[in-house]
Protein backbone atom coordinates (compact mmCIF):
# COMPACT_ATOMS: atom_id res chain seq x y z
CA UNK A 1 0.00 0.00 0.00
CA UNK A 2 1.21 3.46 -1.03
CA UNK A 3 2.08 6.04 1.73
CA UNK A 4 -0.59 8.70 1.70
CA UNK A 5 0.31 12.37 1.88
CA UNK A 6 0.25 15.52 -1.03
CA UNK A 7 2.89 15.91 -3.44
CA UNK A 8 3.80 19.37 -4.88
CA UNK A 9 4.51 20.24 -8.33
CA UNK A 10 6.73 22.83 -9.70
CA UNK A 11 7.21 24.76 -12.50
CA UNK A 12 10.74 26.53 -12.35
CA UNK A 13 11.30 30.06 -14.34
CA UNK A 14 13.92 31.99 -13.96
CA UNK A 15 12.20 34.93 -12.51
CA UNK A 16 8.77 32.82 -11.30
CA UNK A 17 8.01 29.63 -9.56
CA UNK A 18 4.62 27.99 -10.21
CA UNK A 19 3.42 25.88 -7.31
CA UNK A 20 0.87 23.19 -7.15
CA UNK A 21 -0.37 20.60 -4.70
CA UNK A 22 -2.45 17.41 -5.22
CA UNK A 23 -4.97 16.19 -2.71
CA UNK A 24 -3.76 13.82 0.26
CA UNK A 25 -4.24 11.00 -1.99
CA UNK A 26 -2.12 12.28 -4.60
CA UNK A 27 -5.16 11.91 -7.61
CA UNK A 28 -5.60 15.08 -8.25
CA UNK A 29 -3.49 18.36 -8.92
CA UNK A 30 -4.20 22.26 -8.12
CA UNK A 31 -2.66 25.53 -8.59
CA UNK A 32 -1.43 26.57 -5.25
CA UNK A 33 0.85 29.69 -5.47
CA UNK A 34 3.54 31.85 -7.61
CA UNK A 35 6.81 32.47 -6.04
CA UNK A 36 8.74 35.39 -7.08
CA UNK A 37 12.96 35.41 -6.97
CA UNK A 38 15.33 37.72 -7.67
CA UNK A 39 18.38 36.15 -6.23
CA UNK A 40 19.48 32.68 -5.89
CA UNK A 41 18.34 30.63 -3.28
CA UNK A 42 15.68 32.82 -1.70
CA UNK A 43 12.66 31.12 -2.69
CA UNK A 44 13.82 28.11 -0.70
CA UNK A 45 12.41 29.27 2.68
CA UNK A 46 8.88 29.73 1.25
CA UNK A 47 8.76 26.43 -0.57
CA UNK A 48 9.96 24.76 2.57
CA UNK A 49 7.16 26.60 4.55
CA UNK A 50 4.71 25.10 2.04
CA UNK A 51 6.13 21.72 1.99
CA UNK A 52 5.92 21.39 6.19
CA UNK A 53 2.48 23.43 5.97
CA UNK A 54 0.88 20.88 3.63
CA UNK A 55 2.67 17.78 4.85
CA UNK A 56 4.85 17.05 0.99
CA UNK A 57 6.18 13.76 1.00
CA UNK A 58 7.66 14.27 -3.17
CA UNK A 59 8.34 16.94 -5.20
CA UNK A 60 7.86 16.72 -9.06
CA UNK A 61 9.89 19.06 -10.86
CA UNK A 62 8.99 19.93 -14.88
CA UNK A 63 11.99 19.58 -17.03
CA UNK A 64 12.35 21.26 -19.85
CA UNK A 65 13.42 19.02 -22.39
CA UNK A 66 13.93 19.53 -26.20
CA UNK A 67 11.89 18.42 -28.73
CA UNK A 68 14.10 14.97 -29.24
CA UNK A 69 13.44 14.13 -24.62
CA UNK A 70 16.90 15.40 -24.65
CA UNK A 71 18.77 17.63 -21.63
CA UNK A 72 19.87 21.10 -23.01
CA UNK A 73 21.41 24.12 -20.98
CA UNK A 74 18.05 24.98 -19.37
CA UNK A 75 17.07 21.44 -18.39
CA UNK A 76 20.45 21.48 -16.90
CA UNK A 77 19.60 24.97 -15.19
CA UNK A 78 16.56 22.91 -13.82
CA UNK A 79 18.67 19.95 -12.38
CA UNK A 80 21.16 22.04 -10.93
CA UNK A 81 18.10 24.17 -9.14
CA UNK A 82 16.37 20.76 -7.98
CA UNK A 83 19.60 19.81 -6.80
CA UNK A 84 19.39 23.11 -4.22
CA UNK A 85 15.87 22.24 -3.46
CA UNK A 86 16.59 18.82 -2.37
CA UNK A 87 19.25 20.15 0.27
CA UNK A 88 16.71 22.52 1.25
CA UNK A 89 13.54 20.22 1.92
CA UNK A 90 14.87 16.48 2.41
CA UNK A 91 12.40 15.52 0.42
CA UNK A 92 12.46 13.14 -2.61
CA UNK A 93 12.33 14.65 -5.76
CA UNK A 94 11.40 13.36 -9.51
CA UNK A 95 11.53 15.07 -12.54
CA UNK A 96 9.08 14.79 -14.88
CA UNK A 97 8.87 16.16 -18.92
CA UNK A 98 7.18 19.72 -19.20
CA UNK A 99 6.66 19.62 -22.50
CA UNK A 100 3.33 21.44 -23.81
CA UNK A 101 2.61 22.08 -20.16
CA UNK A 102 2.51 25.66 -20.98
CA UNK A 103 0.24 25.09 -23.72
CA UNK A 104 -1.98 22.88 -20.99
CA UNK A 105 -2.45 25.71 -18.61
CA UNK A 106 -3.61 28.05 -21.51
CA UNK A 107 -6.30 25.84 -22.13
CA UNK A 108 -7.38 24.97 -18.00
CA UNK A 109 -7.09 29.03 -17.86
CA UNK A 110 -9.39 29.86 -20.70
CA UNK A 111 -11.99 26.61 -20.12
CA UNK A 112 -11.56 28.29 -16.23
CA UNK A 113 -12.37 31.83 -17.12
CA UNK A 114 -9.52 32.33 -15.03
CA UNK A 115 -8.44 35.36 -17.68
CA UNK A 116 -10.72 37.20 -20.03
CA UNK A 117 -9.79 37.43 -23.29
CA UNK A 118 -10.24 41.26 -22.96
CA UNK A 119 -7.65 41.22 -20.04
CA UNK A 120 -4.67 40.13 -22.77
CA UNK A 121 -3.11 44.02 -21.83
CA UNK A 122 -2.32 42.55 -18.16
CA UNK A 123 -1.64 38.91 -18.20
CA UNK A 124 -1.62 37.36 -14.80
CA UNK A 125 1.34 34.44 -14.78
CA UNK A 126 0.07 31.26 -15.04
CA UNK A 127 3.15 29.57 -13.50
CA UNK A 128 0.73 28.01 -10.93
CA UNK A 129 -1.63 26.59 -13.49
CA UNK A 130 1.65 25.17 -15.66
CA UNK A 131 2.95 23.43 -12.39
CA UNK A 132 -0.62 21.72 -11.97
CA UNK A 133 -0.48 21.21 -15.19
CA UNK A 134 3.04 19.18 -14.57
CA UNK A 135 1.74 17.43 -11.08
CA UNK A 136 -1.39 15.75 -12.58
CA UNK A 137 0.27 14.35 -15.56
CA UNK A 138 2.54 12.80 -13.11
CA UNK A 139 -0.57 11.51 -11.20
CA UNK A 140 -1.92 10.62 -14.36
CA UNK A 141 1.06 8.54 -15.26
CA UNK A 142 1.13 6.22 -11.94
CA UNK A 143 2.61 9.19 -9.70
CA UNK A 144 5.05 7.59 -6.89
CA UNK A 145 4.94 4.00 -6.50
CA UNK A 146 5.65 3.22 -9.92
CA UNK A 147 8.07 6.62 -10.19
CA UNK A 148 7.27 7.07 -13.68
CA UNK A 149 9.65 9.69 -13.57
CA UNK A 150 13.23 10.17 -13.73
CA UNK A 151 14.59 10.86 -9.83
CA UNK A 152 17.21 13.86 -8.96
CA UNK A 153 19.79 11.34 -8.65
CA UNK A 154 19.51 10.23 -12.41
CA UNK A 155 21.25 13.32 -13.36
CA UNK A 156 24.68 12.47 -11.35
CA UNK A 157 26.32 13.57 -14.67
CA UNK A 158 25.07 17.13 -15.49
CA UNK A 159 26.94 19.69 -13.11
Amino acid sequence: MSRQGRLMGIDYGEARIGVALSDPLSIFAQPHSIIAHTKPGEEFPALSTIVEQNQVIRIVVGLPTDSMGGIGSQAKIVIRWARELANAVSLPITLWDESYSSEEALAIQRASGRRKARDNRRRKPLDDVAAAAILQDYLDAGGRDDEPGQTLETFTDIE
